[in-house]
């Protein structure tokens, strides 16, 4: 026999629910964020500084 077909909204809490947590699942290595390339010709505050994690204190003379 076919179980008889129930709307959602007159199932029980508790079947919603499960219903609900049914329905949402994982997208496994696909991320669902859109992304987008950056904009090359925008100033971009960390690349600026970036000069500064490569200073050597050792070779000051070279920029005299």
């Amino acid at each position: 026999m076919k179980p008889k077909f129930v709307p959602l909204e007159k199932q029980s809490k508790r079947k919603q629910k499960e219903k609900h947590a049914e329905q949402r699942k994982t997208w496994g290595s696909f991320s669902p964020i859109t992304r987008k390339t950056e904009n090359g010709k925008a100033y971009n505050r960390k690349k600026s500084k970036q000069w500064l994690h490569d200073y050597k204190p050792g070779l000051d003379f070279l920029f005299c």
